[in-house]
């Protein structure tokens, strides 16, 4: 297997055309380049699974209109993560999720003005929580769950038992709370447990893409519909997904001992969570005034550049990060 280097860079020397060239107009042609295409089969070890990826990552561009938008190479790069963690990047597995986010005008290095544009990050699922913990061989089991109006009769936090009665319909129900667990197979076992209420405050306290007021007039119908897209963050879309991988990584990251993997699961996951919340919604201030970028020619790459060495390391295995930081009360830095 070819050592990973500068993707774009292996293109070129593949025989791949110079910036002189327009840039393709949809994500499939950018990804079937042929200087792509060989790049991402020297990274992958195989023309096999690189036509898997290639595949799998134009259906989930497909199914994702916002990703649209975003530099190629940010998506390519953000699924080469998850596949470095062995997911594939389906969004109906849910394993991670490729976001877009702004980022703004800036100056670059030579002076010209990088203009605002789209970029897609990386964001782990809790079903990607699940696979990582399944597979690191240390959890006989683990499961989190919604509590359902009618169901809580106790929780005790010091034993950590929680006491309940399942009702019929469970998907009809109001929810009360979010309850998950791990048992280990050396028999250590730990529980959490959180009020709905103290998950809307959660969201409300470390999303800046969430706000706990707007969220209950979303749920009113109470926002005119050509307004809506300012509340496309996941805690609006799907509250009860984000609630879910919440209480994974509070009980993973704290309590559970982690695999290579989860490390670097956990590690690009909440690297990504605060710029990636603070921006795929996409909010516009208009009383900020907007810096007008200085007029530069910007030349743009046919092949992308992302650099495969933050993914994998010389043997095309996943690099091992460094040691989660993780303060006084137990959340990582």
């Amino acid at each position: 297997m070819t050592t990973p280097r500068n993707i774009g860079a292996l293109s070129k020397s593949a025989g791949a055309t110079s910036t002189t060239h327009a840039k393709p107009k949809t994500f499939a042609q950018y990804v079937k380049a042929p200087g792509v295409l060989n790049s991402i089969e020297q990274t992958l070890g195989s023309a096999a699974k690189r036509e898997t990826f290639v595949s799998s990552l134009i259906s989930a561009v497909s199914t994702n209109p916002s990703l649209k938008d975003c530099e190629p190479n940010s998506i390519i790069s953000s699924a080469l993560l998850g596949d470095s963690l062995k997911l594939p990047p389906s969004p109906q597995l849910g394993y991670f999720y490729m976001v877009p986010y702004k980022v703004k005008a800036k100056k670059a290095d030579d002076g010209s003005w990088i203009p605002e544009h789209k970029e897609a990050q990386f964001q782990l699922g809790y079903k990607g929580y699940i696979q990582l913990a399944q597979r690191s061989g240390f959890f006989r089991r683990i499961n989190v769950t919604s509590v359902k109006e009618g169901e809580l009769i106790s929780w005790d936090p010091f034993d950590e038992e929680l006491h309940y009665k399942l009702i019929p319909d469970r998907s009809q129900a109001k929810t009360v709370g979010y309850y998950a667990f791990f048992e280990l197979t050396n028999g250590f076992r730990k529980a959490i447990y959180m009020t709905y209420e103290e998950m809307l405050n959660h969201a409300d306290k470390y999303s800046k893409a969430f706000s706990k007021e707007a969220f209950k007039k979303v749920q009113n119908n109470e926002i005119p519909q050509e307004d809506m897209w300012r509340f496309s963050s996941f805690w609006y879309k799907d509250f009860d997904t984000m609630a879910y991988k919440t209480m994974l990584r509070q009980l993973i990251s704290k309590w559970a001992p982690m695999s290579v993997d989860m490390q670097k699961g956990i590690e690009k996951d909440v690297a990504g969570s605060e710029v990636v919340e603070a921006d795929y919604t996409e909010i516009i201030d208009f009383n900020q005034a907007q810096p007008e970028p200085e007029p530069a020619q910007i030349e743009h790459d046919e092949v992308g550049n992302f650099d495969t060495q933050q993914i994998l390391n010389a043997e095309g295995k996943a690099k091992e990060p460094e040691p989660l930081k993780i303060n006084a009360d137990g959340e990582v830095l």
